[in-house]
C-alpha cells in the first residue's frame, strides 16, 4: 500500500489533460502559507475550476499532482502513512508491490527525512482512507521580530556589555516536515479548509515562535560579535542577513531545539533598525 510514480519532476498542461480529476494545492496561497490540506481538482482540461471542494480524503486510485516547493503528507487517524518531496504526479494505491511510502528526493529535505521517517512512519490499512496535506518546501518570508526595550549582550570588539532596541524580518524554511507536523503542527489545523500561516496574528504556535526568536536575540548578537570570522563588529550586522541569521539560528537552537524538535531553521535575517543605548552610543564614537 502506497503511492506510485506517474511522472518525476515539472508537472503541467500535459499531466492536467490526461488527469480529469487529481488532487494539488489550492489556488491564491499566500506566500507565507506553511501546511494547508490538498483540493481536488476538476474538469478544465484538468487545470483546476474546481476549487470549491474542500475535502482532502483520497481512496484507492486517487491521484495527486505535486508542486515544485512542496512536499505532500498522507495522514491515517493522525499518523503519517506516506511523504512526497519530489514532484510530479502519484497516485495512490492499495494493491500494487511497486507503490511505497516514501519519495524524499536528493535534496536539502532528504538528509533530515530519513530518521524522523523510521521513527514516525505508520503503514494504514489496505484500501482505507486517506488525509492527503501539503507542506512547503519552500523559504517563507516576512516572519517579524523586534524588542520593546533595550536588550544586553558582551561584545568582543567592544570588550564590554552593550545594549540596543532592534527589530527586523527573517525566514524560516521547513527543513524537517515529519518533525513539524507531528511536534509542532496544533491538530486544528489538520483539517480541510485550514492554512497554518507563520505571519497570522492568531495563530498561537506563531506567536511562540515569534517570543522564542525575541528571547533568543541577546544570545545571538553576543555569537555574532564574538565570532572572529564575523570581524566581531556589530556594526557590519545589518549589511551581514546570512552571518545574523547563522548566528540567529544557532541562538535559537541551542535554546529552543527548532530544528532537533520542530523541524523548523532560520535561513536569512533583515535588520531593519538598530537603537543602540546611550552608553553604547558613546562607545561607538570613541572607538
Amino acid at each position: 500500500m502506497g503511492l506510485v510514480q506517474a511522472v518525476v519532476g515539472a508537472v503541467g498542461g500535459v499531466l492536467g489533460d490526461q488527469w480529469k480529476d487529481f488532487y494539488t494545492v489550492p489556488q491564491g496561497l499566500p506566500a507565507t502559507a506553511a501546511l494547508f490540506a490538498a483540493v481536488p481538482q476538476g474538469t478544465n482540461a484538468g487545470r483546476g475550476s474546481n476549487t470549491s471542494g474542500s475535502t482532502n480524503i483520497i481512496t484507492n486510485g486517487s491521484k495527486i499532482i505535486v508542486p515544485e516547493g512542496y512536499g505532500l503528507l498522507l495522514m491515517q487517524d493522525g499518523a503519517i502513512t506516506a511523504f512526497v518531496a519530489e514532484p510530479g504526479g502519484y497516485e495512490w494505491r492499495s494493491d500494487d508491490i511497486n507503490s511505497k511510502s516514501i519519495f524524499a528526493g536528493d535534496g536539502l529535505v532528504s538528509t533530515f527525512i530519513t530518521q524522523s521517517w523510521e521513527r514516525f512512519k505508520f503503514g494504514g490499512q489496505p484500501g482505507s482512507q486517506q488525509a492527503a496535506f501539503f507542506v512547503s518546501l519552500k523559504e517563507l518570508p516576512d516572519n517579524r521580530f523586534g524588542t520593546q526595550s533595550e536588550i544586553y549582550w558582551d561584545d568582543g570588539f567592544l570588550n564590554t556589555q552593550v545594549g540596543a532596541i532592534t527589530r527586523g524580518t527573517y525566514t524560516l524554511k521547513i527543513v524537517d516536515p515529519i518533525l513539524f507536523v507531528k511536534n509542532f503542527v496544533p491538530a486544528s489545523y489538520l483539517q480541510p479548509g485550514k492554512v497554518f500561516d507563520f505571519t497570522d496574528l492568531d495563530n498561537a504556535a506563531a506567536s511562540q515562535l515569534f517570543n522564542e526568536v525575541v528571547g533568543s536575540l541577546a544570545p545571538a548578537f553576543s555569537l555574532y560579535t564574538n565570532d572572529p570570522s564575523k570581524g566581531n563588529r556589530i556594526t557590519k550586522i545589518q549589511q551581514d542577513s546570512l552571518g545574523f541569521a547563522q548566528s540567529l539560528s544557532a541562538a535559537v537552537e541551542q535554546g529552543y531545539h527548532w530544528s532537533s524538535d520542530r523541524g523548523l531553521a532560520i535561513v536569512k535575517t533583515a535588520i531593519v533598525s538598530i537603537e543602540y543605548d546611550a552608553n553604547t552610543r558613546e562607545l561607538l564614537k570613541t572607538v
